[in-house]
C-alpha cells in the first residue's frame, strides 16, 4: 500500500531514561527480571479470564517468555562460564 505522506520525525520522550554507564550484563539482567515478572503477571491475570481474552493474554505472555529466553541467551553469550 502506498502512503502519500512521509513518516513524521520520531522524537523519543526522555521522561524515562536508563542512565548511561551501565554494562551490558547489568542491563540484560534487569531486562530478564522485568520480563520474568511481566510473564508471571500476565499468566496470573490470564487465569482470571475466559475465552478469547484468555487466549489473547496467554499469547502475549508467550511473547514475553520468548523475549526472556532471548535475553537469557544473550547473557549466556556474554558470560559462557555461568551458563
Amino acid at each position: 500500500m502506498f502512503k502519500n505522506s512521509p513518516n513524521p520525525p520520531h522524537n523519543p520522550s526522555t521522561i524515562f531514561v536508563v542512565a548511561s554507564g551501565h554494562d551490558v550484563q547489568t542491563l540484560l539482567g534487569h531486562a530478564c527480571e522485568s520480563l520474568a515478572s511481566a510473564s508471571v503477571m500476565a499468566s496470573n491475570f490470564a487465569a482470571l479470564l475466559e475465552g478469547s481474552h484468555r487466549h489473547m493474554l496467554l499469547g502475549i505472555q508467550q511473547s514475553i517468555m520468548l523475549g526472556e529466553l532471548v535475553v537469557n541467551r544473550a547473557l549466556d553469550n556474554i558470560d559462557p562460564q555461568n551458563a
